[in-house]
């Protein structure tokens, strides 16, 4: 396509980058929230044996993460784009891939048959097949347009479309899978057969999605390779990466806030369960977060066009830390004036989730011009493996914090000292890692709405230079 037909960038673009997060969730979100239930409850593979699995896959992440990125990076951009073509070859694959993972059919072969297939088909989503799809669609953001606020957009349509995402497999999911037995007990639905077609269906919805990604985002910023440019080992390309204050600082912010928000998550079952004895409370709390998380995408374009990313997500997670912290000393005894509260201070969070996608782009900016390269899936890749790094420390966190209050997971009532400790682990612990989020937004990471407009427009004169 002549460059001079292609069309501005607008809400067909905002709407496509939208659904390519939405057909990762799809899978994504699906394997977090059921993958384990059908390993345990279906196949009858033991948890340590399933975490084991896990463990062993974010070390396979550690080089395919990367390995992608530099494939993004060095191949060269097909018909469709640089990153779009990756999209088009792996829609596919990673919406198989993610249905093998779901055979009820292995549930009376041996064990060691279904060790084999568990570690061959997770490996093969997860590891390989996502990691193809996702970082290219991550990266794409920066080639759709190099406007500071329109990626700002791209980054809160993405954040909805991952909401969408949840809400779809997080209320729709448990009423297709469960269903409850005569005795009242909820159980899974004919003895685990129904996932392979719940599998199914969410990866079709992954295709349709991509499809529609696809159809709808344009690569407007094209990169040319440099022939004459000197072939720089991947050694130098990491040194030079990590050597980047910007990327060190938003992936320190990102590892800390996975921290406090998923040692939350893991910690509120208990809390609403003993501490409150209201669990419809929890189910509550997190309908209103996340509808709260859609409301907020409505601002991000305003503040951060009036403030700054870092400024404004720096304040937000600063009123998040706050808030988390007065929670702490209150005290709160009712439920549902507690998930009042605790859902108005998870807003500074959701601000941050909506625009962090943007903050990477301003990374790949910022690598670019201190390096004079242009390592948009590498950098990606890079944070990408960061984040899975942050979910695995918070997945063990959460447990060794309930071990050190002395919580009895086989006692019907906890002690009054468990109960205290338990309250403390949902408020003042997130409240304290929220604030060193806003810390390291505030001293480490210095890309500042000054630093990245001065940024975009460098690179903007640079490729017009050409």
């Amino acid at each position: 396509m002549n460059e001079k037909t292609v069309k501005p960038f607008g809400l067909k673009d905002k709407i496509g980058y939208m659904f390519g997060d939405f057909g990762n969730d799809f899978t994504f979100m699906f394997s977090s929230t059921f993958l384990m239930v059908f390993y345990m409850k279906v196949l009858g593979i033991s948890a340590g044996a399933v975490g084991t699995l896990f463990l062993v896959a974010r070390f396979v992440d550690a080089f395919t993460d990367v390995t992608m990125g530099r494939i993004v990076d060095t191949c060269k951009p097909g018909r469709d784009g640089k990153f779009k073509r990756w999209i088009r070859i792996m829609a596919g694959p990673v919406a198989l891939a993610s249905f093998l993972m779901y055979q009820s059919a292995l549930a009376d072969a041996s064990m060691t048959v279904k060790m084999i297939y568990m570690y061959a088909t997770y490996i093969l989503w997860g590891s390989i097949c996502y990691t193809g799809i996702n970082i290219p669609y991550g990266s794409m953001a920066s080639a759709i347009t190099d406007a500071p606020e329109e990626r700002t957009a791209l980054s809160t349509f993405r954040s909805i479309g991952a909401t969408l995402a949840q809400l779809v497999i997080g209320v729709g999911g448990p009423m297709i899978i469960y269903v409850t037995d005569a005795n009242g007990v909820q159980v899974i639905r004919n003895d685990g057969k129904i996932f392979p077609v719940v599998a199914g269906i969410f990866s079709i919805c992954a295709i349709i999605c991509y499809f529609i990604c696809y159809k709808c985002t344009t690569e407007r910023i094209k990169i040319e390779p440099d022939p004459n440019a000197e072939r720089i080992s991947l050694a130098k390309t990491f040194g030079a990466i990590f050597s980047n204050r910007a990327l060190l600082g938003i992936v320190g912010a990102a590892i800390f806030l996975l921290l406090s928000s998923l040692m939350m998550s893991s910690v509120n079952t208990y809390l609403y369960a003993d501490y409150f004895g209201n669990v419809k409370a929890l189910s509550s709390y997190n309908m209103i977060t996340m509808l709260c998380s859609l409301l907020m995408a409505t601002i991000t374009g305003i503040t951060v066009k009036k403030f700054g990313k870092r400024e404004s997500a720096a304040a937000a997670t600063v009123f998040t830390g706050v808030v988390f912290l007065i929670l702490g000393f209150m005290n709160v005894k009712n439920a549902w004036l507690f998930v009042v509260l605790a859902a108005a201070g998870y807003l500074g969070v959701s601000y941050f989730n909506l625009i962090i996608w943007a903050n990477i782009i301003d990374v790949i900016d910022d690598v670019e011009v201190k390096t004079g390269k242009r390592e948009d899936g590498t950098v990606y890749a890079v944070y990408s493996f960061a984040r899975k790094v942050g979910q695995a420390l918070a997945g063990g966190l959460g447990g060794y914090a309930l071990g050190l209050i002395g919580y009895v997971s086989t006692a019907k009532t906890q002690s009054a000292e468990v109960l205290s400790g338990l309250y403390k682990l949902a408020t003042v612990v997130p409240g304290i890692l929220f604030l060193c989020v806003a810390l390291m937004l505030i001293f480490v990471y210095p890309l500042s709405k000054k630093k990245v407009e001065a940024n975009v427009e460098y690179l903007r004169i640079k490729r017009e230079g050409k």
